[in-house]
């Protein structure tokens, strides 16, 4: 049996018919960067996450660099984030010339560890960007305990989050911005890059806006100095499409995850906290032997994924900030020992317990 990591195709034939009419609703229009389509899936999304505001962007990555932006990141200023995320949270805080300060993970979620943050604050902290990873919230009432009390805006990254929830409160919609990821292979993708930048601040949505658009809110008249970080309408008609099944295909995850819990042993399976919905971007077990594990499932045509082999503060362009090998032990733990499986909605009883049997088997002998 052949079990890939992802299948597009198996999503796209559900709703080929409504994906083709809403590409030739834009192609009919002739209107492609921003306009009608971007402005309604701004709205819908803002209303899923529980915002007021939603500002359609380039990608997940261009979102985080925009929200830097719109916060004024100047070359120096600090910004604490998770050492274990994928390489464009921290990338951008360099590419403003900002220094990025890692935390360590808590071992259990994959989450920044709320309680190692504090003592990393310092006068040049600008910012804090919690990543809720894999599709489960970080601890967020601490996060924000701790930038309420130093005046510090908060920047979720909830690229891998979307409709995720921490007491009923959506990904994005607690601290002072959210960022969303539409890459194809997120749970809500569109058929390209793609993102979006969620808040409940008129003033940061406003700035977003700009930033996205050379600067300006007036054609030609730059205001402040921007970039093109615009999303295209092709995207948007796509991603309008599929968001009216996303809380179906979660469901479909969810259920996945409570099969992988019945029919798995021997490894770690990931744990749901208390209080959460967790999205299952990623489903990630652990085991000591990982990539022996990761090899063997291969030969048997199962894909699995890891994610991240190299922790962030161990990543070559990051050898300027003197962090070394053992300074974020729970991060580099994880690097070591995770590993992704299929997770997608689309996925069959049977295959999982393939999956799962091939896993026991491996694990046990």
């Amino acid at each position: 049996m052949n079990v890939p990591l992802l299948d597009l195709k198996g999503q796209y034939a559900t709703i080929r018919s409504e994906v083709r009419e809403a590409l030739d609703r834009v192609l009919d229009s002739q209107h492609f960067i921003l306009g009608p389509e971007v402005e309604a899936l701004e709205r819908e999304i803002a209303e899923y996450s529980q915002c007021r505001f939603a500002v359609g962007v380039s990608s997940g990555t261009d979102a985080l660099l925009a929200a830097l932006m719109a916060l004024n990141l100047e070359p120096g200023d600090e910004v604490v984030t998770t050492a274990y995320s994928f390489f464009a949270t921290a990338g951008v805080i360099a590419r403003l010339g900002g220094k990025p300060v890692f935390v360590d993970i808590d071992p259990l979620t994959f989450n920044i560890d709320p309680e190692l943050i504090e003592a990393k604050v310092t006068k040049r902290t600008r910012a804090i960007i919690p990543v809720h990873l894999y599709g489960q919230m970080a601890e967020m009432e601490a996060v924000l305990d701790i930038a309420r009390r130093h005046h510090i805006p908060v920047i979720e990254d909830a690229a891998q989050a979307i409709g995720a929830e921490l007491n009923r409160r959506r990904a994005g919609s607690l601290g002072d911005m959210g960022c969303l990821s539409f890459f194809p292979s997120k749970n809500l993708g569109g058929f390209g890059d793609g993102g979006m930048v969620i808040t409940n601040n008129n003033e940061l949505a406003e700035r977003v806006r700009m930033l996205r658009n050379h600067g300006f809110r007036t054609r030609y008249h730059n205001e402040i100095l921007g970039g093109n970080f615009r999303l295209d309408a092709i995207q948007a008609a796509v991603l309008r499409v599929k968001l009216k099944y996303l809380d179906q295909w979660t469901e479909g995850r969810q259920a996945n995850a409570s099969l992988y819990r019945q029919c798995l042993q021997s490894v770690q399976l990931p744990l749901e906290a208390p209080n959460r919905r967790h999205i299952y971007n990623q489903f990630v077990i652990r085991t000591s032997g990982r990539d022996e594990l990761a090899a063997s499932l291969k030969e048997q045509g199962i894909a699995s994924e890891v994610y991240y082999p190299v922790p962030l503060h161990l990543q070559t362009c990051f050898q300027g900030l003197g962090y070394r090998k053992g300074d974020l032990p729970a991060s580099e733990d994880a690097a070591r020992t995770t590993l992704a499986l299929p997770i997608y909605p689309e996925l069959t009883p049977d295959m999982i317990q393939f999956v799962a049997s091939a896993i026991n088997y491996q694990c046990q002998t």
